[in-house]
């Protein structure tokens, strides 16, 4: 029987009252590639609407915060920390958000991580689609996870 289906084929939230409070952690990563023009108006904090980075940092924190609410079958988690990393990759052009979500608790992060990651490159789109409408959000990844019954794991080719 799938975890996620009752006796009566209907969706439910996994019980995870019986499983141990540990230190839960999940790091996801995600690129988005632009034009010349669009990377360099982030760089250069020229975009219209504002500081693209730092508006998809705070973006990127707010959706590991709301993952609950946004993917059905995960549970609301006590978030002790999301740290967030923006590399600039002047090869693409383009940049790689990186979250790093903790938690004490029964279940994992890896949705929140994950979520980060989305929602943050999602407003770096939002934020720089008047010069660019062709950018490309690509590689969205779990990294590595810590914490919980299956144990660690890391990405083989992270």
């Amino acid at each position: 029987m799938l975890t996620h289906l009752n006796e009566q084929n209907l969706p439910k939230m996994v019980d995870v009252g019986n499983k141990n409070i540990t230190r839960r952690i999940a790091l996801a990563s995600g690129n988005i590639k632009m034009s010349r023009d669009a990377y360099n108006a982030i760089k250069e904090n020229t975009g219209k609407k504002g500081p693209v980075l730092q508006t998809a940092v705070v973006a990127a924190v707010m959706g590991a915060k709301k993952t609950s609410e946004l993917i059905p079958m995960t549970h609301p988690l006590p978030i002790t920390s999301v740290n967030i990393n923006v590399t600039s990759l002047e090869e693409l052009p383009g940049f790689k958000l990186e979250a790093e979500v903790i938690t004490d608790g029964k279940t994992g992060v890896e949705m929140e991580a994950l979520t980060s990651v989305s929602v943050g490159l999602l407003t770096i789109y939002d934020m720089i689609k008047a010069i660019d409408k062709s950018m490309m959000i690509s590689e969205i990844v779990l990294e590595r996870k810590s914490g919980g019954k299956s144990g660690d794991y890391r990405r083989a080719d992270a």
